[in-house]
This record gives C-alpha cells, structure tokens and sequence, in this order.
C-alpha cells in the first residue's frame, strides 16, 4: 500500500499542483488509515495490504475508531475525503475495481462563522509593525497583503518578485492544476511593498550561497523563504504585546475581514468569489452572514 500511496502523492503534487501543507495533511491522514489496516509490529514493520481486499466494512471500521479516539467531525470528514480520493485515484489506475469509500457517509459538520476584526481594529493592527526595521518593514507589507488582498498566507509565502505587476498593482498567484489568478493590490500595500523590497536585500544576505532563494519576496531573519508557520507567529507576536485586546487574530482571520468588508462596502458574491480564489459560490456565501445585508442574502440564494 505504501507504494500507491506515495504515487497518489506524487499524483497530487505534480498533477494537481496542490501545496506542501495540504500534501502533509493527504500523507498523514492516509499514513493513520494504512496503520489501521496494517498495524506495525515490535519491528516496526507494516504487513502488505491488498487494496482489492479493503471494503465498506473496512472504512467503517475506521471511522469508528477515530470516533472511539474522541476525533472531532471535521477532522473525520477530512479523513475520509482522503480515502476517497485516494480510492478515485486507484480506481483510475486500474488497482481496484470499486470505489469503497464513497459508500460511506461522511458526519455533518457545523459550519463555523468565520472570525473578522472591524476596520478600525484593522488600521490599528496594520500600523504595529515598526516602519525603523527591516523585519518591521517585511511585516507591514505582509498585512497589507493578508488584509488588502485577501491572499490566503499559503500563498503569500510562495510568492515571487517576478509575481508582482506593480505598473497594474496586481498579484499573480498560482492555485491549483498549475492555473493562475491575477489579485490585485492597493497604492497603500504598493508603498509597503516597495518599502520591504528597498531592505529587502539585507535578509537575503543573512543566507549563504546554497540556502538563497532569490525570487522569493519574503524572507525570515535567516534570509530563506519565510514559512507560513513563521508568519502565524509572526501575528501572535504583535497580537500578545500591542494589541492584547485582539481575540483570535491570525492569517486567516485577516482575509475573513478583507472579504466582509468588500461585501459591506457593496462588492457581489461572484466577485468576490474570484478574487478570494474560490471553486465554487457556496464557500463564498458563508461570509454574507456576517454582512447581512438584504442584497447579499438574495445573492446567496440564488
């Protein structure tokens, strides 16, 4: 089994051009269900599987155990549309002959309300950062972007300079199946750019030779690709020493706010829709609850 499963991720990463984080997470849940079917001995070692053999009762037996082990639904639910991606995958190469996976229900989860600030609390926060400093520098225009543009911090971190059209202030950002999508940016996420991007050489000088990555925008204190987990402390650092009374401010509670306040401010589902980068209307609608405006909702139910 080991061996289909490192295709599938191969699969992912080259065919569908999925990123590093979500890849983990394929591997990890796939890795929990192969020791599930095939728990390892003293030895460490894990049994071959025949895929042929794995059935509805197999994955239910599964689903069980992550319950019995107090997982949550959502988590659940992840695992399971691994498996049947997986299974998809297969099926496709002529492995198996049924998908068992999609016989199985997948547990209704409770759709969270994401968490927004108020464009004040915005302002405030984008202005922590010290403008004196390099690192200060990067950070401002790092919010600007999570805020101004909605990126998703995945993508933030995995842009180039070469990525940014500053003569028609817009971001290419590569998403899935190798397409791409153009966001744009404002004159005020152009100032901060273009601020970092003035100092910017003094990270990169921080890396030797091997470990540069020039066309990377933004760089840690090391001089290397800036890693999301960096940027989430990275927030939790400004949040705990100047803006304490924030609650729950991370990477993704700042696109939740840029999209609200689009639809406040009379921006429509379907426009927002594509600059957040989203497959399908029905992810975009969950932010209408929380504009609540009368033109949103009959645009969400249509």
């Amino acid at each position: 089994m080991q061996s289909y499963l490192d295709k599938f991720i191969d699969h992912l990463m080259y065919e569908r051009n999925l990123s590093e984080h979500t890849l983990r997470n394929y591997r990890i849940d796939l890795e929990s269900f192969y020791g599930h079917v095939a728990p390892q001995d003293s030895a460490g070692n894990q049994a071959e599987v025949n895929l042929k053999n794995i059935d509805v009762v197999t994955i239910r037996g599964y689903i069980a155990k992550l319950y019995q082990e107090k997982k949550k639904k959502s988590s659940v639910a992840r695992r399971l549309a691994a498996l049947r991606s997986f299974f998809k995958f297969l099926l496709k190469e002529k492995v198996i002959d049924n998908n068992p996976a999609q016989l199985v229900s997948s547990p209704r989860v409770e759709k969270k309300i994401p968490n927004t600030l108020t464009i004040d609390e915005v302002l405030k926060f984008l202005e922590v950062p010290d403008q004196e400093t390099v690192l200060g520098k990067r950070d401002r225009a790092i919010l600007e972007l999570l805020y101004g543009s909605g990126l998703r911090v995945s993508e933030l971190v995995n842009l180039n300079l070469n990525d940014i059209d500053f003569k028609h202030y817009g971001l290419r950002i590569k998403i899935k199946g190798r397409r791409e999508r153009i966001v744009p940016f404002s004159e005020h996420a152009k100032i901060a750019i273009e601020s970092y991007l003035g100092v910017r050489g003094e990270l990169l000088a921080e890396a030797s030779e091997d470990m540069r990555d020039p066309m990377a925008v933004f760089l840690n204190y090391q001089g290397t690709r800036i890693t999301t987990r960096s940027v989430g402390r990275m927030i939790d650092k400004y949040i705990e020493e100047e803006c304490p009374e924030l609650k729950n401010v991370n990477p993704q509670a700042l696109r939740h706010s840029f999209a609200t306040h689009l639809l406040e401010a009379g921006a429509d589902l379907r426009s927002l829709k594509e600059l957040l980068g989203h497959a399908r209307l029905t992810t975009t609608q969950q932010y209408a609850q929380l504009a609540m405006t009368p033109k949103l909702l009959g645009q969400a139910h249509r």
